[in-house]
C-alpha cells in the first residue's frame, strides 16, 4: 500500500517547495539511468531521439500497450520544421504527409467557394520552412520511432509509472508491466504523461485554467462521396451544425471535425457518424464505412503553476493543455522538448543544475502566449473564420528575457539575443556551398565570428567556432548572413543547441570574458583546450 509524505526542504535548489514522496515497500532497484522519461507520445519522443543522439542513460516508457492511432496534431508548423530537420527526420516527415488542401465552404444553394486554409508564403534564405504540413500525429509518431530506433533505442509500452519518490539525488521510480513491478533510480524524471498527468497530480502541481464551453467530436474515418482535393466545411458559421472533412494526407482516411452538445452521448460507429454528416450536411451521398480512431472530448486551455520541482519536470501536455485550432499543442509540446533536452543533458555531464530553472522560465511563458492564440482562434472559428497566417508558424516566438541572453552589442535591426537564429547560404573555404542550417546540426554550440580573430576564444569541447571574412572558413558571398544577423567586423553571436541566439557580444576583452563566463554556466568552460 502506497503511503503519501509531505517533506519539506529536500531539494538544495527548491529548499522552500514541498515536495510530494510516494514511498513503497522495499524493492531492489534495478539499474541506474540519467533521465526517465514517462510518455511515449510526441513530447517524450522528441526528448528521447534528442537524448539519445547526446548519449544520456535513458528509458522511455508508455503505459498504453501500444502506440497512438489517431490523427489528433496533424499540423507541423515551420518552427517544428526546423526542428525536426535539425533532428534528422524532416524530409521523412514531408514524404509521409502534405500540404493542406484548399477549404471548400458549401453554402445553402448546394454551390461553395474555395479558399487556402494557410497564407501562401514563399521561402526566404532566412526561414526555409513557411508553410504549415499536415501529417497525421500517428505518422508523425511513427517517423519518430524509427529515428529513434536508428539510435539504438524504443518506447517500453505497456511499462506505467505507478509511483517515486524524490531525494537531493534523484529520484526511485516504481514501474508495472507485463512482467511485474520493479525499481528504478534516475537522476531526473519527466512527466510527459499528457492532460490528466500521473507526474502533475502526484506532486500536486496546480493546472488552472478554464473549460471553453465547447464540446467537439473528432474522428479518423472512412467514407465516400467527397473528393480529397479539399478541406470540406458545413455550416461554418453556427456551432450547433457545423461540420468538416478534411482528407488526411499520407492516408486514405477523412478527419471529421464537428462541435456537439456538452451533455450527452455521442454516437462514434460508422453509422451513428454518417447520420451526422447527413443531418448536417443535406446529403445522404456521404457514407462512412468504417471508424479508425474517434473521440468526443471538451476544449479546456490550461497551464501548470509550475514545471520544475526538484528533479522532476513536466512537459507538453502534461504541462499545458490547447484547444486545437491553430495546430498549436503537439508543436508547443515538441518545442518543450527540444528546450529541455540540451539543458538535462549538459546538467548531466556536469553543468550547473540552475542551468534547469531556464527551462520552465523559458517555456512557460511561450505555452501561455499559445494558450491565448488557440483561444482567440476557437473565437473565430466560432464565427466561421477559419484561414490562418503567420501568427501560427512560431518562427517569432523567442526568449529574449531569458537569463542564457546575454546582449552586448548595439547594432542596427531587430534580431536580439534569445531570438530564434535564422538560416542563411553560405561558401566554405573549400568551395562548397551550405546553409548555416548545416553547420548548426547536431548537439552542439556553434560561434560565429565576422572579422575576428579566432584565437580569442579557446576550443572547447561541444563548441564549434566558425568566422567569416578574410581568413575565415566561410564566406557570406550573397550578404544574407549579415543582413539576417546584423553582423558588424569584429562582433561574434553563439547559437545555442536548440537553434536560438545565446549571445552576441564585440571583440573587447570584457566581452570575451563575458562570453567566456557564459559558457561555463552551461557546461562549455571545464574542458577548454587552452594548448590548442
Amino acid at each position: 500500500m502506497c503511503i503519501l509524505h509531505i517533506v519539506f526542504g529536500s531539494h538544495s535548489i527548491h529548499s522552500n517547495v514541498c515536495i510530494l514522496h510516494i514511498s513503497e515497500p522495499d524493492m531492489t532497484v534495478n539499474r541506474s539511468i540519467d533521465v526517465l522519461i514517462c510518455g511515449a507520445g510526441a513530447a517524450g519522443l522528441t526528448l528521447a531521439i534528442d537524448l539519445a543522439r547526446r548519449g544520456v542513460r535513458f528509458r522511455l516508457i508508455e503505459k498504453l500497450d501500444a502506440p497512438f492511432h489517431g490523427s489528433r496534431g496533424k499540423g507541423i508548423q515551420p518552427r517544428s520544421q526546423e526542428i525536426f530537420e535539425d533532428l534528422g527526420l524532416l524530409d521523412r516527415l514531408v514524404a509521409a504527409g502534405g500540404v493542406y488542401p484548399p477549404q471548400r465552404e458549401y453554402r445553402a444553394d448546394g454551390g461553395y467557394d474555395e479558399s487556402p486554409v494557410m497564407t501562401q508564403e514563399d521561402p526566404t534564405p532566412a526561414e526555409p520552412y513557411r508553410l504549415p504540413l499536415m501529417v497525421p500525429q500517428f505518422l508523425t509518431e511513427g517517423v519518430m520511432r524509427e529515428r529513434l530506433a536508428e539510435l539504438g533505442h524504443r518506447p517500453e509500452f505497456g511499462c506505467e509509472l505507478v509511483g517515486f519518490q524524490q531525494d537531493a539525488d534523484g529520484v526511485t521510480a516504481r514501474l508495472r508491466g507485463a512482467a511485474g513491478d520493479e525499481a528504478v533510480r534516475a537522476r531526473y524524471l519527466i512527466g510527459a504523461d499528457g492532460g490528466r498527468s500521473f507526474v502533475r497530480h502526484a506532486l500536486d502541481i496546480g493546472f488552472p485554467g478554464k473549460t471553453l464551453g465547447v464540446r467537439a467530436v473528432v474522428a479518423d474515418v472512412e467514407l465516400t462521396g467527397l473528393d480529397r482535393e479539399a478541406w470540406h466545411r458545413f455550416n461554418g458559421d453556427s456551432m450547433e451544425v457545423q461540420i468538416g472533412l478534411c482528407p488526411l494526407a499520407g492516408t486514405d482516411l477523412f478527419q471529421l471535425q464537428a462541435p456537439v452538445p456538452l451533455e450527452g452521448d455521442v454516437d462514434l460507429s460508422a453509422q451513428g457518424l454518417t447520420e451526422m454528416v447527413a443531418a448536417r450536411t443535406g446529403r445522404d451521398d456521404i457514407r462512412i464505412h468504417a471508424v479508425s480512431w474517434a473521440s468526443a472530448y471538451n476544449m479546456n486551455a490550461r497551464l501548470a503553476d509550475r514545471y520544475r520541482m526538484g528533479r522532476v519536470l513536466l512537459m507538453g501536455d502534461a504541462a499545458h493543455t490547447h484547444p486545437p485550432t491553430g495546430g498549436q499543442g503537439l508543436n508547443t509540446s515538441v518545442q518543450d522538448a527540444y528546450n529541455l533536452g540540451w539543458k538535462l543533458a549538459a546538467v548531466v555531464a556536469g553543468a550547473p543544475e540552475a542551468l534547469l530553472d531556464s527551462y520552465e522560465a523559458e517555456r512557460r511563458p511561450i505555452a501561455a502566449g499559445m494558450l491565448g492564440l488557440s483561444t482567440k482562434l476557437l473565437d473565430g472559428l466560432k464565427r466561421g473564420e477559419m484561414r490562418r497566417g503567420r501568427e501560427v508558424h512560431q518562427l517569432d516566438l523567442g526568449y529574449q528575457e531569458s537569463s542564457l541572453a546575454l546582449e552586448r552589442l548595439s547594432r542596427e535591426g531587430a534580431l536580439r539575443a534569445g531570438d530564434r537564429a535564422p538560416d542563411a547560404p553560405i561558401r566554405g573555404a573549400a568551395g562548397q556551398r551550405q546553409r548555416l542550417f548545416e553547420l548548426f546540426k547536431g548537439a552542439h554550440w556553434t560561434l560565429l565570428g565576422h572579422d575576428v580573430r579566432r584565437d580569442v576564444v579557446a576550443p572547447r569541447a561541444g563548441l564549434r567556432i566558425h568566422t567569416l571574412g578574410a581568413g575565415g572558413d566561410l564566406f557570406d558571398d550573397d550578404g544574407h548572413c549579415r543582413a539576417a544577423y546584423g553582423l558588424q567586423s569584429g562582433s561574434w553571436v553563439l547559437v545555442r543547441p536548440d537553434g536560438y541566439i545565446g549571445a552576441f557580444v564585440g571583440e573587447t576583452e570584457e566581452d570575451i570574458e563575458a562570453l567566456r563566463a557564459y559558457l561555463r554556466a552551461v557546461g562549455l568552460g571545464a574542458k577548454e583546450l587552452c594548448d590548442a
